[in-house]
Protein backbone atom coordinates (compact mmCIF):
# COMPACT_ATOMS: atom_id res chain seq x y z
CA UNK A 1 0.00 0.00 0.00
CA UNK A 2 1.31 3.35 -1.08
CA UNK A 3 0.69 6.15 1.45
CA UNK A 4 -1.01 9.20 -0.02
CA UNK A 5 0.92 11.80 1.30
CA UNK A 6 3.80 9.57 -0.76
CA UNK A 7 1.80 9.94 -4.30
CA UNK A 8 0.96 13.67 -3.72
CA UNK A 9 4.65 14.19 -2.85
CA UNK A 10 5.30 12.43 -6.46
CA UNK A 11 3.27 14.98 -7.79
CA UNK A 12 5.18 18.11 -6.02
CA UNK A 13 8.20 16.74 -6.95
CA UNK A 14 7.45 16.58 -10.19
CA UNK A 15 5.53 20.15 -10.48
CA UNK A 16 8.42 21.57 -8.59
CA UNK A 17 11.07 20.24 -10.93
CA UNK A 18 9.41 21.07 -14.06
CA UNK A 19 8.62 24.73 -12.91
CA UNK A 20 12.82 24.73 -12.99
CA UNK A 21 13.54 23.32 -16.29
CA UNK A 22 10.65 25.37 -18.39
CA UNK A 23 12.86 28.36 -18.64
CA UNK A 24 16.06 26.81 -19.66
CA UNK A 25 14.23 24.89 -22.74
CA UNK A 26 15.31 26.46 -26.20
CA UNK A 27 17.07 28.95 -24.55
CA UNK A 28 20.21 29.75 -26.83
CA UNK A 29 22.02 30.76 -23.73
CA UNK A 30 21.93 27.03 -22.37
CA UNK A 31 25.46 25.73 -21.46
CA UNK A 32 26.00 22.01 -22.33
CA UNK A 33 28.75 20.32 -20.30
CA UNK A 34 30.12 17.20 -21.80
CA UNK A 35 30.58 14.70 -18.70
CA UNK A 36 33.38 11.81 -18.32
CA UNK A 37 31.32 9.04 -19.76
CA UNK A 38 30.90 11.59 -22.68
CA UNK A 39 27.10 12.01 -22.02
CA UNK A 40 25.30 15.99 -21.91
CA UNK A 41 24.79 17.75 -18.76
CA UNK A 42 23.32 21.45 -18.32
CA UNK A 43 22.42 23.53 -15.32
CA UNK A 44 18.77 21.99 -15.93
CA UNK A 45 19.31 18.57 -15.22
CA UNK A 46 21.84 19.18 -12.14
CA UNK A 47 19.69 22.35 -10.60
CA UNK A 48 16.08 19.87 -11.36
CA UNK A 49 18.05 16.80 -9.26
CA UNK A 50 19.13 19.19 -6.63
CA UNK A 51 16.04 20.26 -6.42
CA UNK A 52 14.17 17.53 -6.25
CA UNK A 53 16.60 16.14 -3.51
CA UNK A 54 16.31 18.68 -1.25
CA UNK A 55 12.58 18.39 -0.78
CA UNK A 56 12.96 14.87 -0.08
CA UNK A 57 15.32 15.65 2.37
CA UNK A 58 12.93 18.09 4.31
CA UNK A 59 10.31 16.06 3.74
CA UNK A 60 11.48 12.41 3.84
CA UNK A 61 14.59 12.96 5.63
CA UNK A 62 14.85 8.64 6.13
CA UNK A 63 14.18 7.78 2.83
CA UNK A 64 17.19 6.83 0.24
CA UNK A 65 17.95 8.75 -3.21
CA UNK A 66 19.18 7.19 -6.37
CA UNK A 67 19.72 10.23 -9.10
CA UNK A 68 22.02 10.67 -12.15
CA UNK A 69 23.56 13.81 -11.27
CA UNK A 70 24.50 13.16 -7.63
CA UNK A 71 25.30 9.66 -6.94
CA UNK A 72 23.43 7.78 -4.28
CA UNK A 73 22.36 8.59 -0.62
CA UNK A 74 21.26 5.44 1.38
CA UNK A 75 20.27 3.72 -1.73
CA UNK A 76 19.31 0.85 0.74
CA UNK A 77 16.67 2.45 2.39
CA UNK A 78 13.14 0.91 3.10
CA UNK A 79 12.05 3.56 0.79
CA UNK A 80 14.40 5.64 -1.95
CA UNK A 81 13.51 7.93 -4.37
CA UNK A 82 15.28 7.43 -7.74
CA UNK A 83 15.71 10.13 -10.02
CA UNK A 84 16.69 11.22 -13.83
CA UNK A 85 16.21 14.75 -13.96
CA UNK A 86 15.98 15.35 -17.94
CA UNK A 87 15.99 11.97 -19.36
CA UNK A 88 16.68 13.02 -22.67
CA UNK A 89 19.27 15.60 -22.25
CA UNK A 90 20.56 15.77 -26.36
CA UNK A 91 17.07 16.37 -27.58
CA UNK A 92 16.38 19.14 -24.36
CA UNK A 93 19.17 20.93 -25.28
CA UNK A 94 18.61 20.96 -28.91
CA UNK A 95 14.85 22.42 -28.51
CA UNK A 96 13.38 18.81 -28.77
CA UNK A 97 10.48 18.34 -26.76
CA UNK A 98 10.77 14.52 -26.65
CA UNK A 99 12.21 14.40 -23.23
CA UNK A 100 10.63 14.18 -19.70
CA UNK A 101 11.62 14.29 -16.12
CA UNK A 102 12.10 10.52 -14.26
CA UNK A 103 10.82 10.26 -10.51
CA UNK A 104 10.39 6.56 -9.34
CA UNK A 105 9.73 5.53 -5.58
CA UNK A 106 10.97 2.06 -4.33
CA UNK A 107 9.92 -0.15 -1.75
CA UNK A 108 12.36 -2.70 -0.42
CA UNK A 109 14.40 -2.59 -4.00
CA UNK A 110 11.07 -2.76 -6.02
CA UNK A 111 9.98 0.33 -7.74
CA UNK A 112 5.94 0.48 -6.73
CA UNK A 113 5.63 4.37 -7.91
CA UNK A 114 6.83 6.06 -11.04
CA UNK A 115 6.23 9.30 -13.03
CA UNK A 116 7.09 10.71 -16.64
CA UNK A 117 6.88 14.52 -16.57
CA UNK A 118 6.86 16.21 -19.96
CA UNK A 119 7.04 20.10 -18.78
CA UNK A 120 6.92 21.87 -22.18
CA UNK A 121 3.69 19.50 -23.24
CA UNK A 122 2.42 19.55 -19.81
CA UNK A 123 2.29 15.88 -19.72
CA UNK A 124 2.25 14.13 -16.37
CA UNK A 125 2.27 10.14 -16.56
CA UNK A 126 1.60 8.37 -13.44
CA UNK A 127 1.89 4.88 -12.76
CA UNK A 128 1.92 2.82 -9.60
CA UNK A 129 1.91 -1.23 -11.17
CA UNK A 130 -2.24 -1.21 -11.58
CA UNK A 131 -3.20 1.76 -12.98
CA UNK A 132 -1.41 4.50 -15.15
CA UNK A 133 -2.84 7.72 -15.75
CA UNK A 134 -1.88 11.03 -18.12
CA UNK A 135 -2.81 14.19 -16.58
CA UNK A 136 -5.80 12.37 -14.35
CA UNK A 137 -7.11 10.02 -17.04
CA UNK A 138 -6.30 6.37 -17.03
CA UNK A 139 -4.44 5.22 -19.99
CA UNK A 140 -3.92 1.61 -21.55
CA UNK A 141 -1.53 0.05 -24.37
CA UNK A 142 -3.33 -0.38 -27.67
CA UNK A 143 -3.88 -4.21 -28.86
CA UNK A 144 -2.08 -4.17 -31.52
CA UNK A 145 -1.41 -8.17 -32.16
CA UNK A 146 0.97 -8.21 -34.91
CA UNK A 147 4.38 -7.02 -35.51
CA UNK A 148 3.77 -5.82 -39.20
CA UNK A 149 1.07 -3.39 -37.81
CA UNK A 150 3.24 -2.13 -34.91
CA UNK A 151 4.74 1.43 -34.44
CA UNK A 152 8.17 0.96 -33.02
CA UNK A 153 10.48 3.47 -30.90
CA UNK A 154 13.97 3.43 -29.89
CA UNK A 155 16.25 5.98 -28.59
CA UNK A 156 18.96 5.87 -30.42
CA UNK A 157 18.91 3.54 -34.12
CA UNK A 158 22.39 3.18 -33.91
CA UNK A 159 22.41 1.79 -29.95
CA UNK A 160 21.63 -1.74 -31.12
CA UNK A 161 24.05 -2.98 -32.94
CA UNK A 162 26.87 -1.10 -30.43
CA UNK A 163 25.31 -2.72 -27.07
CA UNK A 164 22.99 -6.00 -28.44
CA UNK A 165 22.82 -7.91 -31.35
CA UNK A 166 22.28 -5.95 -34.38
CA UNK A 167 21.51 -7.82 -37.22
CA UNK A 168 18.14 -9.24 -34.97
CA UNK A 169 17.26 -5.74 -34.20
CA UNK A 170 17.13 -4.73 -37.97
CA UNK A 171 15.36 -7.90 -38.55
CA UNK A 172 13.15 -6.95 -36.06
CA UNK A 173 12.94 -3.13 -37.28
CA UNK A 174 12.12 -4.28 -41.46
CA UNK A 175 9.15 -6.65 -39.84
CA UNK A 176 7.28 -3.56 -38.47
CA UNK A 177 4.77 -0.85 -40.08
CA UNK A 178 6.34 2.03 -38.73
CA UNK A 179 10.07 2.60 -36.66
CA UNK A 180 10.73 6.06 -35.28
CA UNK A 181 13.37 7.50 -32.55
CA UNK A 182 10.89 9.04 -30.34
CA UNK A 183 12.80 7.91 -27.63
CA UNK A 184 13.94 8.05 -24.16
CA UNK A 185 11.09 8.28 -21.82
CA UNK A 186 8.78 10.12 -23.82
CA UNK A 187 8.67 6.71 -26.04
CA UNK A 188 7.93 4.79 -22.86
CA UNK A 189 4.62 7.57 -22.39
CA UNK A 190 3.28 7.38 -25.81
CA UNK A 191 3.57 3.17 -25.35
CA UNK A 192 1.32 3.97 -22.33
CA UNK A 193 -0.74 6.21 -23.88
CA UNK A 194 -1.97 3.94 -26.68
CA UNK A 195 0.56 5.72 -29.56
CA UNK A 196 3.26 3.34 -29.98
CA UNK A 197 3.46 -0.09 -29.76
CA UNK A 198 7.15 -1.21 -28.89
CA UNK A 199 9.93 0.90 -26.99
CA UNK A 200 13.26 -0.63 -26.78
CA UNK A 201 16.44 0.40 -25.41
CA UNK A 202 19.43 -1.72 -25.57
CA UNK A 203 21.16 -0.08 -22.94
CA UNK A 204 20.01 1.72 -19.97
CA UNK A 205 21.28 3.22 -16.38
CA UNK A 206 18.98 2.39 -12.99
CA UNK A 207 17.48 5.97 -12.86
CA UNK A 208 16.75 5.08 -16.66
CA UNK A 209 14.88 2.52 -15.91
CA UNK A 210 12.73 2.04 -12.64
CA UNK A 211 10.26 4.74 -13.27
CA UNK A 212 9.40 2.94 -16.34
CA UNK A 213 7.91 -0.28 -14.51
CA UNK A 214 5.10 0.90 -13.06
CA UNK A 215 4.35 2.94 -15.19
CA UNK A 216 4.22 0.34 -18.64
CA UNK A 217 2.62 -2.26 -16.22
CA UNK A 218 0.06 -0.33 -14.76
CA UNK A 219 -1.18 0.27 -18.36
CA UNK A 220 -1.41 -2.91 -18.78
CA UNK A 221 2.31 -3.71 -20.97
CA UNK A 222 5.03 -5.98 -20.22
CA UNK A 223 8.30 -4.97 -19.72
CA UNK A 224 11.47 -6.59 -19.17
CA UNK A 225 15.00 -6.37 -20.58
CA UNK A 226 16.19 -7.16 -23.64
CA UNK A 227 16.29 -10.96 -23.06
CA UNK A 228 12.96 -11.48 -21.44
CA UNK A 229 13.95 -10.69 -17.81
CA UNK A 230 13.54 -8.77 -14.91
CA UNK A 231 14.11 -4.91 -15.36
CA UNK A 232 14.84 -4.28 -11.84
CA UNK A 233 18.06 -5.16 -12.28
CA UNK A 234 18.75 -4.94 -16.32
CA UNK A 235 20.51 -2.60 -18.35
CA UNK A 236 18.19 -2.20 -21.34
CA UNK A 237 14.51 -2.44 -21.87
CA UNK A 238 11.73 -4.37 -23.81
CA UNK A 239 8.31 -2.85 -23.18
CA UNK A 240 4.98 -3.93 -25.62
CA UNK A 241 1.42 -5.36 -24.72
CA UNK A 242 1.25 -8.93 -23.57
CA UNK A 243 0.59 -10.16 -27.24
CA UNK A 244 3.39 -8.25 -29.13
CA UNK A 245 5.96 -8.47 -26.03
CA UNK A 246 7.01 -12.40 -26.54
CA UNK A 247 7.16 -11.50 -30.36
CA UNK A 248 9.69 -9.09 -30.09
CA UNK A 249 11.99 -11.36 -27.92
CA UNK A 250 11.60 -14.44 -29.97
CA UNK A 251 12.75 -11.71 -33.00
CA UNK A 252 15.15 -10.44 -30.92
CA UNK A 253 16.74 -14.07 -29.74
CA UNK A 254 16.55 -15.16 -33.14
Amino acid sequence: MIPDSHRAFLIELAERSGDFIRPYFANHELTVEIKSDDSPVTIADRGAEQLMRDLIAKKFPSHGIIGEEFGDDRPDAEWTWVLDPIDGTKSFMSAVPLFGTLIALMHRGQPVLGAIHQPILRQLMIGDGLATTLNGRAVRVRPTARLEDATLLTSDPLNPARHQDGARYAGLEKRVRLSRTWGDCYGYLLLAGGWADLMLDPIMNPWDIQALIPVVRGAGGVITDWHGGDPVKGSSIVAANPILHPQVIAALAG
